[in-house]
């Protein structure tokens, strides 16, 4: 998804790219499908399929099935994005053949290794030749790293270029509208990690301080699988009736739709932190750390201890203060794509 203007941009010029698309936790072909239709991105030439797994066997997996793609496709560079399982899998392999490895979203660091996105992140960036940083702490927290300041790009977050593309589309939606809360303050949620839902007591607390909160703002809430299954087993759904309202999981455009009229935005995803910032949405982030603290220093996002109290205070302080505060972030102008395509053919350096 996230990849999906540099694909475009890449594509304008003229130059052949292979979108491989080696899926994560949870692979599911009509969510896929749904963000290829949403975004209109390209095809994918191969799709590795790798499901549901533990760490070790989502990235054995993608390793064995992306190794015989590269050795018959013979990339000049494989770009990998973020820090997911399939990120580190991909650069291991590709670094392991000699391919040069680009990895776009660089650099972040939430210093908290109980992470398995942290390992993943300083790993990969350890293999890339090619680090295109969405932020200058990024930068920053390479070159205190000792990577050599010529290997590091900052070029801006893609995210915000997905963003900027997709909006008009979905306001079109009125995605409002669709589900009744137009006109009127409403509250979005998302809520996956692990630390957050994993733990029944830890959800059930946090399912208690957003009924406090449903109780003055509609909430809505798409689930997702992850969390839907742990409400499943603490016999939880019927939570999801009055104004907190437990959605099922959206296409992006609708989500977007959604957020860009939000009150206020509730999560524990690190894209949804991303785009409150250049949206001017409040946000609060139920982490005890973020890999993206500019939203903090310069966006519109706040961390929030993981219970219940904690949140409802922090949501009614937010929900009173009103719109956010926005300054934009340099370089998070729609326009990332177009400096890595420009590193990646012209030689371009962004620092």
């Amino acid at each position: 998804m996230k990849l999906a203007p540099l694909a475009h941009t890449l594509a304008a010029r003229g130059d052949v790219i292979h979108s491989v698309v080696h899926t994560g936790q949870h692979f599911d072909p009509e969510m896929s499908a749904a963000f290829i239709e949403d975004l209109d991105i390209p095809a994918p030439d191969e799709n590795l399929e790798v499901g549901p797994g533990t760490h070790a066997q989502q990235t054995a997996l993608i390793m064995q099935r992306l190794e015989p793609v590269l050795l018959a496709r013979r990339p000049d560079v494989v770009l990998v994005y973020g820090d997911v399982n399939s990120t580190v899998a991909a650069a291991l392999v590709a670094a392991k053949l000699g391919v040069q490895v680009g990895h776009v979203e660089a650099g972040l660091r939430s210093r908290d290794w109980s992470m398995p996105e942290e390992i993943n992140r300083i790993v990969t960036d350890r293999l890339a030749h090619l680090l295109f940083t969405p932020s200058r702490d990024a930068s920053e927290n390479l070159r205190a790293e000792g990577v050599a300041a010529n290997h590091i790009h900052f070029v801006g977050n893609v995210m915000i270029d997905t963003v900027v593309a997709a909006l008009p589309a979905a306001r079109r939606l009125d995605a409002p509208i669709l589900h009744g809360v137009a006109g009127c303050p409403y509250v979005v949620v998302t809520l996956h990690r692990p630390s957050n839902v994993d733990d029944p007591g830890a959800l059930r607390d946090l399912l208690t301080g957003l009924e406090e909160i449903a109780a003055g703002y509609p909430v809505l809430f798409p689930v997702h699988p992850r969390t839907r299954g742990r409400l499943r087993e603490m016999d939880a759904a019927a939570r999801g009736n009055g104004r907190l309202r437990l959605l099922e999981p959206m296409r992006y455009l609708e989500m977007l739709g959604l957020v860009t009229h939000a009150a206020l935005v509730i999560t524990d995803s690190g894209g949804l932190q991303e785009e409150t910032t250049y949206l001017g949405v409040p946000c609060l982030t139920i982490r005890p750390n973020t890999e993206r603290p500019v939203t903090c220093t310069h966006g519109t996002n706040r961390l929030v201890a993981p219970s219940g109290a904690a949140l409802r205070a922090a949501a009614h302080e937010a929900l009173a203060r009103g719109q956010a505060d926005t300054r934009p972030i340099e370089r998070w102008d729609g326009r990332a794509a177009e400096r890595i395509t420009a590193v990646l053919l012209d030689g371009a350096q962004f620092d």
